[in-house]
């Protein structure tokens, strides 16, 4: 347990990272408030012990409850996160990640400074990188309205630093997996596999199933945001593993777990998808003393048991 008793503030803290992020903070002795419209987020994964506030990040509100709360640090980890909804409706990605996210730095300027943990993206920032793994002395070249959002927040938190001394640091994690990722939407393949899988139904891989992507577990990126939280150092800091994984060899792996015989279908290919991304998180390791701890197929075999429970228990 930590010896301090300060408290921490998570957007997004019902979400699968946030309520992760809460856990741990939890653990580590801090005291816990989430801001969460629950929207996607969900009761069930938040630790009993933080204190829910439902509310959208742009809600008004939002300045008095920091202002009330006064935390050490705000994990600004909610977001509008489908890049297909923000292609479909760039207005509102826009209004949730960008003025959402606003809305939070002015509520920290309100309340009078709070350090500032911003996720980011790593695997919609860089484009089709011209090298691989990426470190962030590449170009950011998002090619969703999701990745530009992001960035725009990355270009305002330098400015509240400057003008209204509020220290914040930017995590880019590549791509999240782990216990409790939502199978809706197609943020999370690794979720989405493995409940078609477990459930018997058919599997759809768009393309030819060659794009590569960087999955990395869910406990490490909590790793890298804890920290962040300890550094001032501003970033932003990729959180990845280094490594690309194919979709076709990703499938490969979940089958065996879930005992799955049936093969993939394959449908077109999806405008806008990337074909391969990997991070170089050379610079977390040396600012932040991170490097991710868990590897591929412990971290699936964890992932396909947790959501072979929720079947059980739905059972």
């Amino acid at each position: 347990m930590s010896e301090h008793n300060e408290t921490a503030l998570v957007t997004g803290g019902a979400g699968f990272i946030g309520s992760h992020l809460v856990d741990r903070l939890v653990e580590s002795g801090w005291n816990v408030d989430v801001v969460d419209d629950l929207s996607s987020g969900r009761k069930e994964n938040l630790n009993p012990t933080a204190k829910l506030h439902q509310m959208d990040i742009r809600d008004r509100a939002l300045g008095d409850l920091v202002s009330s709360i006064k935390p050490s640090v705000v994990f600004h980890v909610a977001a509008q996160i489908s890049v297909a909804v923000s292609a479909r409706e760039p207005l509102l990605d826009a209004d949730v990640n960008v003025m959402g996210s606003l809305n939070v730095l002015e509520a920290v300027r309100g309340a009078g400074g709070s350090k500032v943990v911003f996720v980011s993206t790593g695997g919609a920032m860089y484009g089709e990188p011209e090298r691989l793994p990426a470190d962030e002395s590449l170009p950011e070249r998002p090619g969703a309205p999701y990745g530009t959002s992001k960035l725009c927040v990355e270009k305002y938190l330098p400015l509240y630093r400057d003008l209204y001394n509020i220290k914040s640091s930017i995590i880019r994690p590549a791509n999240v997996y782990g216990p409790r990722q939502d199978p809706h939407g197609e943020a999370g393949v690794v979720a989405i596999f493995s409940r078609a899988m477990l459930a018997g139904q058919p599997v759809k891989i768009f393309g030819d199933g060659t794009d590569e992507r960087d999955y990395v577990f869910v406990g490490d990126i909590v790793s890298a945001l804890m920290a962040a939280a300890k550094n001032d150092m501003p970033g932003p800091y990729n959180a990845g593993t280094g490594v690309g994984t194919s979709v076709n060899d990703l499938f490969r792996r979940l089958a065996d777990l879930t005992r799955y015989e049936q093969g993939a279908k394959h449908e077109a290919p999806r405008p806008g998808d990337l074909r391969r991304i990997s991070l170089d998180a050379s610079r977390a390791r040396k600012d932040l003393q991170w490097t991710p701890k868990m590897n591929l197929d412990e971290g699936l075999s964890q992932t396909v048991e947790w959501f072979r429970s929720q079947v059980k228990t739905a059972g």
